[in-house]
């Protein structure tokens, strides 16, 4: 249970909630108990009256009568301090399971791109849905049967060693077995509901992957086969919770087969007892209701046990991710305002995951208001570069400056806030497309939604919609046309009015017509914003102050297009080849 102390700072938080549960729980289980004294009085009482020695029928119709009022009275206060119990332990382990999935989603936040490369989106889903829901039910339920639990036994062994102390010693006898089994079968438990988690993980990543990829497995036509592996997983995934419910479903008759023992020890020792004059019938009586009493308390500690071993599985695997230090920190609180320059000197570097070298002492300058080119083959680097800008992923070698500040050096927030960044395979979430634009600028209205939606050419297409700016995409915006993801994303980028622009080979799905239409438009734009702009394309860089050529990580040429035409190599080869493309 070690990694479920990762939850007593939420205990702490809710301490005073708690104890005012622990205390109505006490409350509640005496009052449940106060019925058995009162039987056990009541039998005493017939038993006397049958025996003679009590003749006043009246009196003990009185008396019987008054016990009865009192065992309703009692049975309502603990119905009502049960209500309480129940209202206060649930309702806590709610706020903490808010709390936790908060933490587990702040923490995933704050993790490096890196970390997402290395894990599974499945997997990550079910530590914060399914994991949190096992956690949870540690917090509440079994929480509380715990305390009720711990609170009926004692109670219970109080009042039984009150009225007969030899008889509570046989009694309690099978109690020692029944401890010994929870200890074994929970290491068990603890196992086995790992492994459960774990294949639920591998479901999760499994449904995750082919709902996201239901395109290319139609394409491909190999549902069949999908299917076939889907079941496959499903089927080691259904074994394993059988293997875990085989363990859980021993408790039970277990707890039943110790009680009856202890009703058995009861009813000899106590009728033993009772001949020999040592005890009254009414203790007798009392006896067998307070192990019956015991019964659903010592029964529930398997499932309470089962419960808490769960959740230290689940505890464990999201500490796993918590324990997770993001390698991209934040070096202060203090802002920075920045104007945009941005300047690489001899920047090295290498993927982790892959052993991809990506950049290899690359140096260059783009001062605020000039625009960059970045052109090359695939696998060339280009994306790494506005990956390093936006601090992604931190250089093994070299530095990056911004505003000739080191950027490791500058408030991370500052500098994200500064860019404006538009990947190549455009994100669009599943909302409007006003809200997904709205992302780049929350508080925009819908004259400057529109007038970012012109600026990157895709204002004709939206009001053509049926329901115009308001159209509710599909998952990651497969409503739209590939172009069309791509210019809304601009016009995110756009709205937003970052002093950095980075481009990353966003207008490789528009037509040429509709390129240049939206480059005219982002260079009246970024006048007076760092653009660095990474593109296949000549027509894309021809206009950029500044252009470098990218092969194998390493910058072979750069200079303006009229330099770079008038040069032998990859860009003047380039040129010629589009430009015969474009005529033919």
């Amino acid at each position: 249970m070690k990694s479920l102390k990762t939850l007593n700072t939420f205990f702490l938080k809710y301490k005073w909630r708690l104890f005012f549960g622990f205390i109505v729980t006490v409350a509640a289980r005496i009052f449940a108990l106060f019925y058995i004294p009162l039987s056990g009085e009541s039998t005493n009482i017939i038993e006397d009256y049958i025996k003679g020695e009590i003749t006043d029928l009246e009196m003990v119709k009185s008396e019987l009568l008054w016990n009865i009022f009192l065992i309703i009275g009692a049975t309502l206060l603990a119905a009502f301090f049960t209500f309480l119990m129940r209202q206060t332990f649930i309702v806590v382990s709610r706020y903490i399971e808010y709390d936790l999935k908060n933490v587990v989603y702040k923490h995933y936040q704050e993790l490096s791109l890196n970390f997402y490369k290395k894990n599974r989106t499945g997997d990550l889903m079910n530590r914060i849905s399914e994991d949190v829901t096992k956690v949870r039910m540690y917090l509440g339920p079994a929480i509380m049967y715990s305390v009720s639990t711990l609170t009926s036994s004692v109670v219970v062994l109080i009042f039984m060693v009150g009225s007969a102390p030899m008889l509570t010693l046989y009694t309690v006898m099978p109690l020692p077995l029944l401890a010994y089994a929870i200890y074994k079968v929970s290491v068990a438990i603890h196992k086995r509901s790992t492994m459960v988690q774990q294949y639920l993980s591998k479901l999760h990543t499994f449904t995750q992957e082919s709902f996201s990829g239901i395109a290319v497995i139609k394409s491909y036509g190999i549902e069949p086969q999908t299917n076939e592996n889907f079941t496959e997983l499903s089927n080691h995934s259904r074994d394993k919770n059988i293997h875990l419910v085989k363990v859980q479903a021993f408790f039970f008759p277990l707890m039943v087969f110790l009680i009856g023992i202890s009703n058995v020890l009861v009813i000899y020792v106590g009728g033993n007892q009772y001949i020999n004059g040592e005890v009254d019938l009414g203790v007798i009586v009392e006896f067998l209701l307070y192990v019956n009493m015991l019964t659903w308390p010592i029964a529930s500690i398997g499932w309470v046990t089962s419960q808490v071993q769960q959740a230290a599985a689940s505890q464990e695997r999201i500490n796993e991710f918590l324990d997770q230090k993001p390698e991209i920190t934040n070096p202060k609180e203090e802002k920075d305002q920045l104007l945009g320059s941005v300047a690489f000197k001899n920047v090295s570097f290498t993927y982790d995951d892959t052993n991809i070298t990506a950049l290899k002492n690359v140096s260059f300058e783009v001062g605020s208001g000039e625009t960059l080119a970045i052109i090359g083959k695939t696998g060339a680097g280009k994306s790494t570069i506005l990956e390093l800008i936006g601090r992604l992923y931190d250089v093994d070698k070299g530095e990056i400056s911004v505003d000739k500040k080191d950027i490791r050096s500058l408030n991370l927030g500052s500098l994200r806030e500064s860019i404006g960044y538009v990947p190549q395979d455009a994100f669009l979430f599943s909302d409007s497309i006003k809200n997904n634009i709205k992302f780049g600028k929350s508080d925009a209205t819908d004259a400057e939604i529109e007038t970012a939606a012109k600026n990157a050419s895709v204002h004709k297409n939206i009001v053509n919609f049926s329901k115009g700016y308001d159209t509710v995409l599909g998952e990651r915006g497969i409503t739209l046309s590939g172009g069309q993801k791509q210019r809304v994303s601009i016009a995110r980028a756009i709205i937003h009015e970052p002093k950095i622009l980075l481009f990353d080979d966003c207008l490789s799905a528009v037509d040429t017509e509709t390129e240049e239409e939206i480059l005219s438009n982002l260079f009246k734009i970024s006048r007076e914003k760092t653009t660095i702009i990474v593109s296949h394309r000549i027509s894309s860089a021809k206009n950029a102050d500044k252009i470098i050529i990218l092969e194998d990580g390493e910058i072979v040429q750069q200079g303006s297009h009229t330099q770079l035409i008038n040069q032998e190599g990859y860009y003047k080869e380039l040129y010629a080849k589009q430009l015969n493309e474009k005529e033919m």
